[in-house]
């Protein structure tokens, strides 16, 4: 393998090409591992950023595209329709909540929030309310690195601080102070309250992570404060769009995180983990309501149409990771990963240099008073047969669901070694 030739030409995600940080080639993974090129095998904690929910080479997943690759890998969408989008629509309404009907499939998690920020826009447009088109978002919130995304960003934590006079201004209310295990005030709200009521005129809708915040800081928040925001976008008249690109087919505990505070947003984006992590796709999902009012607009059509759209080959393999997922025992194996990261982690409460731990489904999180030395601590994580990777203050893991008790065992175990030892 010509590291070489990586380390002079070719861009990892948000690293530098004058010094590089260092990269581990990988031959092949299997299972929960993955197998380097120098013999060493580590146990994945991230699930290559959320998506494989299954592990790795999953005879199900490989079979599903292999059948498919043999009909078609890809056709148009405009003017076609094939059967893996049909199937896979049908599941996609079947599994989210009631209100979601109808179905646009995309390229990638970032592609699926422009298009439900389109949505929003093109909706209050057809309305005959043009002034209604900024969003208001939530600090600490994470939605994607293209454009319309990066604007919804917290323009602090992130990470796009830099294109920030070249974005739409939206607005920011403050991120969710109430703990997922605590209940929400009327005080918690307060600030969000006046922003929407201040701004009801300009905003078109509210865009949120459900229950867990992402890259902006990996913190788990009270339902009671999802449904209030709920409320308030019924009550002034505003869209909800929810960001499950991270959250989706059952990472924090339920299939959606929005069920945790039994509440359905008027649009939905998913990503991630819906290939099983073969592939790139992703959907947004909306409302009766919200199609209609387009689509009676002045351009009568909703104006995206991405060349991959709909691509039969990931389609198929999500259809085949939404249906192995489902006849799991996925809800008792996410409890048990909750449980053991809770127990497991917990000795690194008392230790000096962190600031706190926490975890929620198959999410455990280690949040340290001071950014660590990211490929230090990697590296010692590696020397003990582990993948992870830390960014500023955090250590996290969210590892695939068919990770076994004694392969979770190891990764805490580093860990809390690790960390434990800074």
């Amino acid at each position: 393998m010509d590291l070489d030739f990586d380390r002079q030409h070719i861009w990892h995600p948000y690293s530098s090409l004058i010094d590089p940080p260092p990269v581990y080639p990988v031959a092949r993974a299997e299972g929960v591992r993955l197998y380097l090129e120098d013999g060493r095998s580590l146990i994945d904690g991230m699930s290559s950023w959320w998506c494989t929910l299954h592990g790795y080479n999953v005879p199900e997943l490989n079979r599903a595209m292999r059948e498919q690759m043999e009909k078609m890998s890809h056709v148009m969408f405009g003017g076609l329709t094939h059967e893996p989008a049909i199937e896979l629509s049908k599941k996609l309404v079947e599994i989210t909540p009631a209100p979601l009907q109808r179905v646009f499939l995309a390229d990638s998690g970032s592609v699926s929030v422009e298009v439900s920020i389109k949505m929003a826009l093109q909706y209050w447009q057809s309305q005959g309310r043009p002034e209604k088109n900024r969003l208001l978002a939530l600090r600490n919130g994470y939605h994607g690195d293209t454009f319309g995304a990066m604007a919804t960003c917290d323009p602090v934590t992130g990470m796009h601080h830099l294109f920030a006079s070249h974005l739409t201004q939206h607005l920011f209310a403050p991120a969710p102070k109430p703990n997922f295990d605590e209940p929400c005030s009327d005080e918690d709200v307060a600030e969000l309250r006046q922003l929407v009521e201040e701004n009801r005129n300009q905003l078109a809708a509210v865009i949120l992570e459900p229950i867990v915040q992402g890259a902006g800081g990996m913190r788990f928040y009270s339902p009671e404060y999802l449904k209030r925001v709920r409320a308030l976008c019924d009550e002034y008249d505003l869209l909800l769009i929810a960001d499950e690109i991270a959250t989706g087919f059952g990472r924090s505990g339920k299939l959606f995180a929005c069920e945790h505070a039994g509440i359905s947003p008027d649009i939905l984006t998913l990503g991630k983990a819906l290939t099983g992590g073969t592939m790139t796709m992703a959907a947004t999902l909306c409302t009766d309501r919200v199609a209609d009012g387009i689509c009676r607009g002045e351009a009568g059509v909703f104006m995206h149409g991405p060349t991959f759209m709909g691509n039969p080959l990931a389609c198929a393999v999500s259809s085949a990771s939404i249906e192995l997922l489902l006849s799991s025992p996925w809800q008792e194996r996410v409890s048990r990963i909750e449980q053991q990261l809770r127990q497991e982690l917990a000795p690194l409460k008392d230790a000096d240099d962190v600031a706190d731990v926490r975890a929620l489904g198959a999410i455990g999180v280690v949040e340290m008073k001071q950014p660590v030395n990211m490929m230090q601590v990697q590296e010692a994580l590696i020397d003990r047969g582990v993948w992870l990777r830390p960014f500023g203050k955090l250590v996290y893991a969210m590892p695939p669901y068919v990770t076994s008790e004694e392969d979770l065992r190891q990764l805490t175990g580093a860990m809390v070694e690790v960390l434990g030892n800074l």
